[in-house]
């Protein structure tokens, strides 16, 4: 695990530190060539710097959220952004992380992906990678 990461994790409370601790070691596994790193100060993986997923802790628990998430078809990620193509969940318990969900999830936001990287440079317009 990236030492910023770990670091990250290690303020929380012991729950949240389980549920954070077991999405980075399933993001780490699955995402192998992805770069993991501290990004608007929470964990984000990028595949040739593209944001892929990331977790964060919010009021409603720790949110984990796949950029490209709102074109995977899947009922669990069921909070969707509003302006752009994330999709979220959140867990309050590491016994609610499905590692066949989470698996799965993965590996389609290696096979779709929206093109982040540069929607600065494209003044806010989206285009799709994969």
């Amino acid at each position: 695990m990236n030492t910023e990461i770990k670091k990250y994790n290690e303020q929380f409370e012991k729950g949240e530190r389980e549920i954070c601790n077991l999405l980075a070691k399933l993001i780490d596994k699955e995402l192998k060539e992805a770069e993991s790193k501290i990004w608007h100060a929470h964990p984000v993986w990028f595949i040739e710097g593209n944001p892929i997923v990331g977790y964060s802790k919010q009021k409603a628990g720790i949110r984990l959220m796949f950029w490209s998430g709102a074109d995977f078809e899947e009922e669990g990620l069921n909070l969707r952004g509003k302006k752009f193509k994330d999709a979220s969940i959140f867990y309050n318990d590491h016994s609610e992380i499905k590692s066949s969900d989470l698996n799965r999830w993965l590996k389609k936001s290696k096979e779709i992906q929206w093109d982040y990287k540069n929607i600065v440079k494209r003044k806010g317009v989206l285009e799709k990678l994969k």
